[in-house]
């Protein structure tokens, strides 16, 4: 009999245990009892695990933020990073140990295992318990819209109902074998748990462990993905609920335009912390961000800031020939782009909202609330205008593009805007040969790792 995902959660938990506190619950308990924790202590040590640090890399990889030469290219070793950088239909080629699958799902093992236990625990009413299942839940649905966005079609309200979501698993069993459910049902339960989670959030933005969510986190979530979903009455009703608690923007004038590292890990603008990572067995180093990275930003997207944005420098360092590599950006002390939440992003899910609604004024002045604090001199700052709503959705998308670039939200954006009518074409070229990827083909569905379609025998996304 196949054992859902069992070899991969419970590699992966053997791994984890290695890198845990000595004296920690998981040094403690054996391998079986991992699934029964007891006490509330129990429960924060597993969610604090740095397992939720993570999100997936794969999206980046595949989207039109940086590009390489071909001897760069070809030095990879890793084929799953080659391959998705020029969309083809086997990106793994062999390859195993995804981590942009198992990571995910293990993710959500944890995070069942603290629900289950909660269910029984006689503390799950505290106010500390609460807050522990609100963390939970939040984290459960955070680890399901990762897979989502990347293995899944982009969201239509038409097809939704037989289009293939993921294995949605509500229990800490491993010995289950759990089809993939449809797109419909998998947003819903997204969806759902972030609603349960709200109320048992705190208000507060955390001031120092961001890796811990709160109401503005989940409320900036919920934007996302209603925003993904091209639902955009509710996008933006949970931007605002998010800036009603916490709006802070960072002027750029006062941050450094030549550090490596601009942003601390705590930076102002944060709400939520995760990363995209590396694979397991392969370091993705397109990816990576240092000053002899392979990879060159390129000047389609470089070309798009004018002289007195900071953004420019802010975000990226020029080398000597002219070209650009990022910095490691609001993920201050890691070397993958940050794929958490922020105030920047949920300003503009509220501007691109307002102009799709025809609130051509009321998008300008929200877009130049953020812009305002990325340009020379803020008090001599120029706004943005626009004569129609049209013009004012062009030119929010257009800073969409700048502000949110290496953040793994390219890639979906290109599936939402593409679903829209953008007619988004990528192209890269390589040794004489260019490879294209034509807007809305099966091929911004990435494919699910082949190890687990040997595992559990779900079906795999056509290509």
């Amino acid at each position: 009999m196949k054992r859902y995902l069992l070899n991969n959660y419970w590699i992966g938990i053997l791994l984890l245990l290695a890198a845990c506190d000595k004296d920690s619950f998981l040094d403690k308990k054996s391998s079986t009892a991992i699934v029964s924790p007891t006490k509330l202590t129990d429960f924060q040590q597993l969610l604090d695990n740095t397992i939720f640090n993570y999100t997936a890399a794969l999206p980046q990889l595949a989207a039109d933020e940086y590009e390489v030469s071909y001897a760069s290219w070809q030095a990879s070793a890793s084929v799953t990073q080659r391959n998705s950088y020029i969309w083809a239909k086997d990106i793994y080629g062999g390859e195993k140990n995804v981590r942009d699958w198992n990571v995910a799902f293990t993710q959500i093992f944890y995070t069942n295992a603290v629900l289950e236990g909660l269910a029984s625990s006689d503390s799950a009413g505290t106010p500390a318990g609460q807050f522990i299942k609100g963390q939970a839940l939040f984290k459960r649905a955070y680890a399901c819209y990762d897979l989502i966005r990347t293995f899944c079609k982009a969201y239509d309200e038409t097809t939704a109902a037989t289009d293939a979501g993921i294995p949605i698993r509500l229990n800490a069993g491993v010995d289950e074998i759990m089809p993939r459910a449809t797109l419909q049902q998998s947003i819903d339960r997204v969806l759902a748990d972030l609603r349960s989670a709200v109320p048992m959030l705190p208000a507060a933005r955390p001031s120092a462990d961001l890796f811990r969510p709160s109401k503005p986190a989940a409320y900036a979530l919920l934007a996302r993905v209603y925003l993904d979903m091209r639902h955009y009455t509710e996008a933006e009703a949970y931007a605002d609920s998010c800036l009603d608690l916490y709006s802070r923007l960072i002027d750029y004038n006062s941050v450094s335009t030549s550090s490596a590292t601009p942003f601390s890990t705590t930076n102002d603008e944060l709400i939520y912390n995760t990363c995209g990572f590396a694979n397991a067995t392969q370091a993705y180093t397109f990816i990576q961000a240092s000053a002899s990275s392979a990879a060159k930003v390129p000047v389609a997207l470089t070309g798009l800031y004018a002289a007195s944005d900071l953004r420019l420098k802010v975000f990226y360092v020029r080398a000597a020939d002219g070209s650009y590599t990022r910095k490691r950006g609001y993920y201050g002390s890691g070397n993958y782009p940050f794929t958490g939440l922020a105030t920047d992003e949920v300003y503009l899910v509220k501007a691109e909202c307002l102009a799709r609604r025809g609130e051509t004024a009321a998008s300008l002045l929200v877009l130049n609330a953020l812009l305002q604090k990325r340009f020379v001199n803020t008090a001599a700052y120029v706004p943005v205008t626009a004569a129609t709503p049209q013009e004012a959705l062009d030119k929010v998308l257009l800073e969409r593009r700048k502000e949110l670039s290496w953040r793994c939200l390219r890639w979906p954006d290109l599936k939402r805007l593409n679903k829209e009518g953008a007619g988004i074409v990528l192209s890269r070229e390589l040794n004489g040969e260019t490879y294209t990827l034509e807007p809305n083909s099966p091929r911004y569905v990435l494919p699910i790792p082949d190890d687990e379609i040997a595992l559990s025998g779900i079906t795999q996304n056509e290509r």
